[in-house]
C-alpha cells in the first residue's frame, strides 16, 4: 500500500525572530533599529505576514494527507522522502536552498510577502495552495523541470546548485589554479592554462538572473545566457590577472551536457559553495581537482 503524500513546508526565520533572538525583547530589538533609522513596526508586519502565509498553507493541506515543516537551517538534516511534495513559503532564494536536497520531488513556490520578492520561483500566493498541492502530488502535474549545477572533486565531494557554484578563495587572497574544459572523464590538456583570478562562476538558466548576469554585463560578454530549463552552463573568471606564468586567454564559455569545467588548485586553500551559501562549501587544497558540470538532478516546479 502506498503512502499517502506528505507535505513538506519549508521555511526560514523571520528578520523579526532573528533580532528577538538576538535582543530578547521586542522593546530592545525596537530600541536597536530605531538608532539605524528602521521601524519595528514594520519588521514585525513583515513576520506576521509571513507567519500567516505560513499558517494559511498548513490549513490548506489535505486532510488525508501527512505534514510536517522544516526550517532552512535544519535542511541538510532532513531527510525528504520520494511521496513528499515539498511547499516552500518565503522567498526566492529559499527555493534554491532547497533545490539541492531534492530528489525530483515536485516543487510549489508561495510568496510569503508579495511585492517585496522577484517572484521567480516563488510564483503563487497562499490563497492559491488549496488547489496545487492535490494538483502537485498527481500524475499529470505540469512542472518546469529547472537545470542545475554540479561540482564534483577527485576524491568524491559533491555539491549541488541551481543557481550557480564559486570556486575561489575563502577571503580577499588570489586564486591560482590550472582551468581547462573536457568532453568526458578525461581533461582537454592541450588547452588547459594556469590562471591567477578572485573566482571562477559557474551558473544555470536561473542564476543568469543574479550573479552570473552581473558578471555578463560587467564585463559586456556576448555569449548567450541559457535559460532556466536550457542543459546548458555559464561560466566566467572573475578578475583573471597575467603574468608571466597565469593567463586570461579563457575567462568564459558555455558548457553542454556532455561537457565540464575542469580546474585544478594550485592554492592552500580553495572553496567551492551554491548560491550563496557559504556554510555548506566544499574545501580543496593544492593539487586537488573539481569538476564542474550540468547536474543530472532537476528542480521540479510547479508552474
Amino acid at each position: 500500500m502506498s503512502l499517502a503524500p506528505r507535505a513538506v513546508l519549508v521555511h526560514r526565520r523571520t528578520e523579526y525572530e532573528e533580532l528577538l533572538a538576538r535582543h530578547g525583547t521586542h522593546g530592545q530589538a525596537a530600541f536597536f533599529l530605531a538608532a539605524r533609522g528602521r521601524s519595528a513596526d514594520e519588521v514585525r508586519e513583515r513576520h506576521e505576514r509571513t507567519r500567516r502565509a505560513l499558517a494559511d498553507v498548513a490549513g490548506a493541506v489535505p486532510l488525508t494527507w501527512r505534514q510536517t515543516r522544516v526550517e532552512r537551517a535544519d535542511l541538510d538534516r532532513f531527510l525528504f522522502g520520494p511521496e513528499d511534495v515539498v511547499v516552500v513559503v518565503g522567498q526566492d532564494g529559499l527555493v534554491a536552498n532547497t533545490a539541492k536536497y531534492l530528489a525530483g520531488q515536485p516543487v510549489v513556490g508561495i510568496d510569503a510577502d508579495p511585492g517585496r520578492n522577484a517572484g521567480v520561483l516563488v510564483r503563487h500566493r497562499p490563497s492559491d495552495a488549496r488547489r496545487l498541492l492535490p494538483y502537485a502530488a498527481g500524475p499529470g502535474v505540469a512542472a518546469d523541470e529547472l537545470t542545475m549545477v554540479a561540482a564534483a572533486t577527485d576524491d568524491g565531494q559533491r555539491l549541488l546548485a541551481l543557481n550557480e557554484i564559486y570556486v575561489g578563495p575563502p577571503g580577499h587572497q588570489t586564486a591560482r589554479y590550472t582551468l581547462g574544459t573536457d568532453t568526458g572523464d578525461a581533461p582537454d590538456g592541450a588547452g588547459a592554462e594556469a590562471q591567477a583570478s578572485s573566482g571562477v562562476l559557474a551558473g544555470t538558466g536561473t542564476g543568469a538572473t543574479g550573479w552570473l548576469r552581473s558578471l555578463w554585463q560587467q564585463r559586456s560578454s556576448a555569449l548567450a545566457l541559457p535559460g532556466p530549463a536550457e542543459p546548458r552552463l555559464a561560466w566566467f573568471v572573475r578578475e583573471a590577472w597575467p603574468s608571466p606564468t597565469t593567463g586570461t586567454s579563457r575567462v568564459e564559455g558555455v558548457l553542454g551536457p556532455a561537457q565540464g569545467l575542469r580546474l585544478t588548485v594550485e592554492s592552500d586553500r580553495l572553496v567551492a559553495f551554491g548560491d550563496g551559501v557559504e556554510s555548506d562549501a566544499l574545501d580543496l587544497t593544492w593539487g586537488q581537482t573539481v569538476r564542474l558540470t550540468v547536474a543530472d538532478t532537476r528542480l521540479r516546479l510547479v508552474g
